[in-house]
């Protein structure tokens, strides 16, 4: 078996057995995601799907991988030799000389509201990422039939909101109205647009699966996302700023408002970060154990207790629906780099090695390809609906468990030792500030 031979068998897939619709850049060189339009899930249905048809054994460690970008990289990495190939050929930014202690060549894109709230305070050179304490166990919901969810409409960001508030000084104001109609929360954001001050912000919530002109790499419908909108000089056009996928541009009025009115989405707040200030240490203190919960990984928790209740067939539940019940796990997945935020926190204010932080980066990364990996096993199992699979499975989530268990041991011992070399900040609290005021 060759490339070539791999190459056709992904085009007869996506077109036979997935009914993929955008074939029409099909060939070695289309980008799996910008061309063809591929999300994670389907992209890992599509290697399940080349495992058993060309009988392959893909390890596990291959289906994590983030360096996959065309078909001929995924070629590369099932044909003979193609790991080898690809390992070598990845084009990993180089980290700098002095590491942890240097310049971060990179942002973390896990988390819209996260994301656009940090935009301004990164332009102006204060540090950002002690807000993402929140973002790892950030909260998600488990919905009826036991379905994993990103979004809920339960869910509200007024724990963002208030540390927002209490750690950078910059007020955070609500103009969407939940009380008032679609029609009502439009013409209020059009009058926020109009009277936007210069440094002001202002964030609304749409449904990214009405922006096809948009990346969506999660191929989510509906897809509630935050992102930052003014007025240009064309009253047709709005300009756009969406700091979690690192882009902008100009976006037609109409098309934003479409998004904006759907069923699926309502949101909005303006700030701004011209007001902000890096945060004091009682109030990063207070933050930290309001949010760090060593106790438990609530992700794995509700995945075992998803993969359980299908298995054992709760209320009329399958093997067969497992897949779609976590069909949103990749989304959720990618908070789990936010630990690296973490870490790099206190790493650079204790001034500890940057070996050290690289090797803990390697067990986030591992955690997170475990992750997926597992959700691998998981598509697996819906389709073969094989009960013997399910032990396996709860076994990679024990084993995940540990890895996160470990992480965050050792963040609390960063904390522990952060805190002991603040002055005046005291022993820890003896009980968890709550997480709203």
């Amino acid at each position: 078996m060759n490339r070539d031979t791999v190459v056709a068998a992904i085009g007869t897939i996506l077109r036979e057995e997935m009914s993929h619709p955008h074939l029409d850049r099909f060939g070695p060189d289309a980008r799996l995601n910008e061309d063809l339009y591929l999300d994670s899930v389907q992209l890992l249905q599509l290697m399940l799907s080349l495992e058993t048809s060309l009988a392959l054994s893909i390890p596990e460690e291959a289906i994590g991988r983030q360096d996959l970008s065309t078909v001929a990289d995924l070629a590369a990495l099932l044909a003979p030799g193609g790991q080898d190939d690809r390992a070598a050929a990845a084009g990993e930014p180089a980290a700098p000389a002095d590491g942890v202690h240097g310049e971060m060549p990179y942002d973390l894109k896990i988390h819209c509201f996260v994301s656009c709230l940090c935009d301004g305070l990164k332009a102006r050179g204060i540090d950002h990422r002690p807000f993402y304490f929140l973002i790892w166990d950030a909260e998600f919901a488990i919905t009826d039939g036991f379905r994993l969810a990103y979004h809920s409409d339960a869910m509200d960001h007024e724990s963002f909101r208030y540390w927002f508030e209490r750690l950078y000084g910059v007020p955070l104001l609500a103009w969407y109205d939940h009380s008032r109609s679609k029609d009502r929360n439009v013409a209020t954001l059009l009058e926020c647009l109009e009277r936007r001050p210069p440094d002001e912000c202002i964030m609304v919530m749409l449904d990214m699966f009405h922006l096809p002109e948009r990346e969506n790499k999660f191929n989510q419908n509906p897809f509630p996302h935050y992102l930052l909108v003014e007025l240009s000089e064309d009253p047709a056009v709005w300009k756009v700023r969406d700091p979690d996928f690192r882009w902008e541009g100009p976006i037609a009025r109409d098309t934003l408002l479409n998004a904006i009115r759907q069923p699926s989405v309502a949101g909005g707040y303006r700030f701004d970060p011209s007001l902000g200030h890096p945060p004091a240490d009682a109030d990063l203190a207070a933050f930290f154990e309001a949010c760090f919960r060593p106790e438990a990984n609530p992700l794995i928790d509700a995945v075992r207790a998803i993969v359980s209740a299908h298995a054992e067939g709760r209320g009329g539940l399958a093997l067969a629906d497992v897949d779609g019940a976590l069909r949103e796990l990749p989304v959720i997945t990618i908070r789990k780099w936010a630990y690296e935020h973490g870490f790099a926190f206190f790493w650079r204010a204790l001034g500890w090695p940057d070996s050290a932080f690289q090797r803990i980066c390697d067990e986030i990364e591992a955690l997170v390809n475990g992750l997926t990996a597992l959700h691998y096993a998981v598509l697996k199992l819906a389709r073969t609906q094989d009960p013997a699979q399910v032990a396996p499975i709860l076994a990679k989530l024990d084993a995940l468990d540990a890895v996160e268990f470990s992480l965050k041991r050792r963040l609390g011992d960063a904390y522990e030792a952060w805190r002991e070399a603040r002055p005046g900040l005291g022993r820890p609290s003896s009980h968890r500030e709550r997480l709203t005021a």
